[in-house]
């Protein structure tokens, strides 16, 4: 037996099985490559999903947790982080944003914005003004309340009943969202790419009447950036290529570059509804994980890095469309920066697998859905390395 199956074996006995996991065990990672328990090199086109977007063991991240955990690593929210007050105003500063709660997780971050909706809402309307909507096909999280914002009724199955108040409409329909809206509805909650829903963007003038239909109604518009947020679309925030300003925005993932974080950001306006006892996390925003924060956030706010990552990813996109063009793939390629999607039906799966057997990772959504979500920092070099691999994997399966 190899190191990789005791792996396994031991996982498949005593961990939790929650996971379709591939028979690998990632052990150590440069940049963009990562090495398996057996000393095998990939490509890493996954990220840990769209989370270390500045490559595995980036030097200064490095040096940035090995000073932090020398210093000090947590002492809960009952006194004031420095690192958590630099984030926040950083943050702000390069948002729409002028308020920040942190905690740990996407899913965690989702479930605060839901908590402060209603209490704004309450505050401001009353008591029946509750009503979530969300669009068919997002992806919240799987906390009871993040999973009744997603629209995805396979994520339901089994732990019903969930929390009520939640609708989803179809990404588009401007008559199904003007039905669901009313003088009950708190908020609509959007993704503006649907990640695990198959890297869909959501159309830019339903975005602009989601907007006004939410200030018609008194609702509050809320958008869920924890996967296509801090930098993977090119800029450091996909709205601000919408022309569209949320009232709540939710961040996690690249955001700690592999150490736990999510962030609600808010206007003034609808911060001041939290209080004191309304909302609180034992470990968010602690002295380690906001460190790391304000690196990431300067190192992508840094001259050039964002500019970069458009060119890389634009070059990458449109390579990626003549490699379907030439193999007749019916689908075209979705997405913005570094957050890709290409359609290739049934043939998801055995397409990851081959390039996996090449040394590419990426991965699959919906069965039929190519996902890329490269590291920022990928150099050209390891993008062309790629394609070549995606093209035999092309030629052989189609």
């Amino acid at each position: 037996m190899n190191n990789t199956e005791h792996i396994i074996n031991m996982g498949k006995e005593n961990v939790m099985n929650t996971y379709g996991r591939l028979p690998m065990a990632l052990v150590r990672g440069v940049g963009t490559r990562v090495w398996d328990s057996e000393g095998r090199s990939y490509l890493d086109f996954v990220t840990g999903l769209a989370v270390t977007s500045l490559g595995h063991s980036h030097p200064e991240i490095v040096e940035t947790i090995r000073k932090q955990a020398s210093e000090i690593l947590h002492t809960s929210n009952l006194y004031w982080i420095p690192n958590q007050v630099r984030l926040a105003e950083m943050l702000t500063a390069n948002s729409f944003a002028d308020k920040v709660f942190f905690c740990n997780s996407g899913a965690e971050a989702n479930e605060g914005a839901i908590k402060l909706v209603r209490k704004y809402a309450k505050k401001h309307y009353g008591k029946d003004k509750h009503k979530i909507v969300s669009l068919k096909n997002s992806f919240h999280g799987r906390t009871l309340g993040a999973l009744s914002a997603t629209g995805q009724l396979k994520y339901h199955q089994g732990f019903e009943p969930l929390p009520t108040g939640f609708s989803h409409i179809e990404a588009g329909n401007l008559s199904e969202l003007k039905e669901a809206v009313d003088q009950n509805t708190a908020a609509v909650i959007i993704e503006p790419i649907q990640g695990e829903g198959g890297v869909h963007p959501i159309p830019k003038e339903f975005l602009l009447s989601t907007k006004e239909i939410c200030e018609k109604h008194g609702a509050l518009l809320v958008f869920d950036e924890v996967q296509c947020g801090v930098g993977r679309t090119g800029k450091l925030f996909a709205y601000e290529w919408l022309d569209v300003v949320p009232d709540i925005m939710t961040l996690a993932k690249a955001l700690g570059n592999g150490v736990p974080i999510g962030a609600v950001l808010a206007s003034a306006k609808v911060a001041e509804s939290f209080q004191p006892g309304d909302h609180a996390s034992t470990f968010g925003g602690n002295h380690l994980v906001t460190a790391v924060g304000c690196k990431v956030m300067e190192i992508m706010t840094g001259e050039g890095f964002l500019a970069d990552v458009e060119y890389k990813s634009s070059y990458f996109k449109n390579k990626l469309q003549e490699l379907a063009k030439k193999y007749k793939l019916d689908g075209t390629v979705r997405g913005l920066g570094f957050m890709l999607g290409l359609p290739v039906q049934e043939k998801g799966p055995e397409i990851v697998q081959y390039c996996s057997d090449r040394g590419l990772l990426i991965n699959c959504v919906g069965s039929t859905t190519l996902r890329f979500l490269p590291p920022l920092t990928v150099s050209m070099s390891e993008l062309d390395e790629a394609l070549v691999i995606l093209e035999q994997a092309f030629s052989e399966k189609f």
